[in-house]
């Protein structure tokens, strides 16, 4: 059974950082992507940032600039650097990895980040 458990969220300032991570466990194996989506009050999920096995990214225009996602291949493991925060980045963060050969998609349990003054 694979298991993606993310860490890092909080509350923070605007204009602080805060650093997310999503670790898989389980089955020994590598996602295709990675990334994350977010969620804040009243919106649908959307996308936040993705990350491929070679390294390409995508991100939102929202976040641009302010906010980075990396990944180790090695532990299965996304991060995501998240600088300059504003209080429209409040939302619940959720990751995901795609088996892309099988059409699967794997999610995290969410975690909370607050940007409040």
């Amino acid at each position: 059974q694979v298991q993606l458990v993310e860490s890092g969220g909080g509350l923070v300032q605007p204009g602080g950082s805060l650093t997310l991570s999503c670790a898989a466990s389980g089955r020994a194996f590598s996602f295709n992507r990675m990334g994350w989506y977010r969620q804040r009050p009243g919106k649908e999920r959307e996308l936040v940032a993705l990350i491929t096995t070679d390294g390409s990214t995508n991100y939102a225009d929202s976040v641009k600039g302010r906010f980075t996602i990396s990944r180790d291949n090695a532990k299965n493991t996304v991060y995501l650097q998240m600088n300059s925060l504003k209080l429209e980045d409040t939302a619940v963060y959720y990751c995901f990895g795609d088996l892309t050969a099988y059409g699967l998609r794997y999610w995290g349990q969410g975690t909370q980040v607050t940007v409040s003054s």
